[in-house]
């Protein structure tokens, strides 16, 4: 198997059935009928943002780490550059919600998403580039596809406008780039066995990671 192929396997023997299983959960079930709470919405905005400013950093240190390669230097500047008004992006969309600026400054992440977060930020710093770009690629699909659910049913079912809604008719464009740059890097990278085992162990570790992570915000913002 190419390691073109092998990235397509992954995709589809692992991603994509998270995917699927994301689509089902209560969490966006109730969004589709637009019985999700607000608070629940809420909840989302405070710990994506939460999210979202750990990222940046995380994005700004990869430059670092990688300033000795001028193709990794590059692809994680890019990816700040992408990344850094984001957190402002999912504040709006809480301040649409009702939150105000100091529930944002008051937010601490609840027990699945700093286990979710944290995973992400163990690949930027201790996973090789095909690791941590396996964790780009799980987040990055995932995020394509509930960012369409969310920019859909939001202003459907809940009055909301395209400003407050920028964050998802955002990331349904935009990560469709960032899926395509990560498995070009982990294709360039996974080449040995022990790099494609770490590949799906990473991503299957990232798929539970994000299922629990709106199952936690599900039941913490009730």
């Amino acid at each position: 198997m190419d390691t073109q192929g092998f990235v397509d396997s992954v995709l589809q023997e692992i991603i994509l059935p998270g995917v699927r299983e994301l689509m089902a959960s209560r969490f966006f079930s109730e969004l589709r009928e637009g019985k999700l709470s607000i608070r629940r919405l809420q909840g989302f905005a405070l710990q994506h943002y939460l999210h979202n400013v750990a990222l940046v950093k995380g994005f700004a240190l990869c430059m670092v780490k990688n300033a000795h390669d001028a193709e990794l230097y590059k692809h994680f500047s890019y990816q700040f550059n992408e990344e850094q008004y984001h957190p402002d992006l999912a504040k709006r969309f809480g301040l649409a919600l009702g939150l105000k600026e100091e529930d944002f400054v008051n937010a601490t992440p609840i027990f699945e998403c700093l286990a979710h977060t944290s995973a992400v930020i163990r690949g930027m710093f201790l996973g090789s580039p095909a690791e941590n770009r396996t964790s780009a690629l799980v987040n990055e699909t995932m995020v394509c596809r509930y960012a369409e659910e969310f920019d859909i049913h939001l202003r459907n079912h809940y009055g909301l406008t395209d400003e407050a809604c920028e964050f998802f008719s955002v990331h349904r464009i935009a990560d469709q780039k960032h899926t395509q740059m990560a498995a070009e890097v982990i294709a360039r990278y996974a080449t040995s066995p022990k790099e494609q085992q770490a590949v799906r162990e990473t991503a299957r570790q990232m798929v539970r990671f994000k299922l629990a992570k709106f199952e936690g915000i599900y039941q913490s913002y009730a």
